[in-house]
Order: C-alpha cells, then structure tokens, then sequence
C-alpha cells in the first residue's frame, strides 16, 4: 500500500503526500495534524480511535521526534487497541507487512514525515 517513504514524503496508492498522513486498513488517506507538533496526545488520536481498529502503528518521523504521550498510550491500552510505535521508516514497513500478512485486520497509520 505504502509505495515509498523518505524525509518529508510519502507516496501511497499512487498519490504523494508532503504532510503527516493517516492511512486506514481500506486504503483511505487523511492529512494528520497534532496539536503540538511533535507531541502526540489524546486528542491528536481520536479520529483514529473513533474507527476502532485492532492495531495502530504511529510513526515518530525520520529522527524519532515526535512522541506519544502516557495518557494517549493508556486510553489505546485500555481500548485493547495493540500499539507499535517506532520511526517513520520502519513503521511504514511494519505497516506494509502487517497489511500484506493479515489483509482483513484494521490497522490505522499515523505517520509523522520530517523529523
């Protein structure tokens, strides 16, 4: 699904992106944006939730910048939601592997592009 990665771009299904994108298990696409930009809250992560997927996977970007809260972890604990969080380069392949292994789980990508 995810064709390439690199610094500040990612292509999906054909289409490139310059901003931090969601992907959802259907192959449906949305921009991604965060309160504060590499902090990753609650509140950052409800679109996500709100689709009650089995796994998200949330890339922290190129450098691992960005980070995931305590409180947004324990409400994806709580929700029995599994959670993989490393770098965007390695998410992306997680995500890739994951949705080629099990094609009919709900896994939702958060990725964060630059740093």
């Amino acid at each position: 699904m995810i064709e390439e990665y690199r610094f500040g771009y990612i292509k999906i299904l054909g289409k490139s992106y310059n901003y931090d994108v969601e992907v959802r298990w259907t192959g449906e696409v949305l921009s991604w944006w965060r309160k504060e930009s590499h902090i990753i809250d609650l509140e950052d992560i409800q679109r996500a939730l709100s689709q009650k997927p089995e796994l998200i996977i949330v890339g922290t970007g190129a450098y691992g910048v960005a980070k995931l809260t305590e409180r947004a972890k324990q409400e994806i604990e709580k929700r029995e939601i599994e959670l993989i969080v490393d770098r965007t380069g390695k998410a992306v392949k997680t995500f890739n592997i994951i949705l080629e292994k099990e094609k009919q789980k709900r896994v939702i990508g958060l990725f964060h592009l630059t740093c």
